[in-house]
């Protein structure tokens, strides 16, 4: 089971010198790839529930500097040669999927073919209403705007017809690097999320999730895979820990978790930071015993 770390893009974790420390250090201690998520809109007092926490607030303050995922993670292409890198999750649906096939092929092009776009649906209809993107039908949206970067990515030149976007004979380049592909990893806990990735996605990314609950939620995934006449060894399965350690690690393989993502705040030095880093991968990679 390999090891990721979503340290980047929020807060101290937001600065320069600090991306480049935590992305060169987890390159050098053996984590496997780097996460970042997004949010374009924060907002003071939310009528929206977060999902991914028992009081249903998210923790991270309104007014925290948080980078844009994708140039963030080009920042860390340019100082890393190997780790691999994944956002988790950028908001596919308050996005125009033309830019959005776009940006990510080339992030994946300048990373030398390292990327993986990981996708979500969002929960906060304040941001939602922020960028004018209606909140009703995001999963939909979502949905058909995956199937249209596909087209765009596969094809040159590139039509589609949908509900939510429309194109006819358009050339977008550059090409992922992986013959016109680019991995796609579906965030979100929820049994839609599920069915998404096990329908659409190349991968699904559980975060904040409970130990315990881990099983019942690979079991949905593995059921749906079936469901649609899809191998579920065909799926990468990352999971982000509420309340994980290392003695979990064997359950976790066995229950067919392919990369653990460790999620935390790095130090704002650049120094701390790596060191930082470097005692995630002793407890995380090597555990002691």
């Amino acid at each position: 089971m390999r090891v990721g770390l979503h340290a980047l893009g929020i807060g101290d974790g937001a600065r320069p010198e600090v991306i480049r420390a935590v992305a060169t250090a987890a390159e050098t201690h053996g984590f496997a790839r780097l996460w970042c998520g997004e949010h374009v809109v924060l907002v003071d007092a939310p009528a929206s529930r977060y999902p991914y926490s028992a009081d249903g607030r998210i923790a991270v303050p309104a007014d925290a500097d948080w980078l844009d995922p994708l140039l963030a993670l080009t920042f860390a292409a340019a100082v890393t040669s190997r780790i691999e890198l994944a956002s988790g999750v950028l908001l596919l649906p308050e996005h125009n999927p033309v830019l959005v096939a776009k940006q990510a092929a080339t992030l994946d092009v300048l990373s030398a073919g390292r990327f993986s776009l990981g996708v979500g649906v969002g929960w906060s209809a304040e941001e939602f209403a922020a960028l004018g993107v209606p909140f009703a039908q995001r999963g939909r949206r979502a949905e058909e705007y995956l199937a249209a970067m596909r087209a765009l990515w596969a094809e040159d030149p590139a039509s589609f017809a949908g509900e939510f976007t429309h194109f006819d004979a358009i050339r977008v380049n550059p090409k992922p690097l992986r013959g016109g592909e680019l991995p796609v990893v579906v965030g979100g806990n929820s049994d839609a999320a599920l069915r998404r990735a096990a329908t659409l996605a190349d991968g699904w990314y559980g975060f904040n999730v409970p130990v315990a609950d881990v099983p019942a939620r690979i079991a949905v995934l593995a059921d749906e895979c079936a469901r649609h006449g899809r191998a579920f060894d065909e799926l990468t399965v990352a999971v982000a820990l509420s309340d994980g350690i290392p003695e979990h690690l064997p359950a976790l393989d066995a229950a067919g978790v392919t990369e653990l993502v460790v999620v935390g705040a790095p130090p704002p030095a650049p120094d701390e930071a790596a060191a930082w880093v470097a005692e995630l991968a002793r407890t995380w990679i090597r555990p002691e015993g």
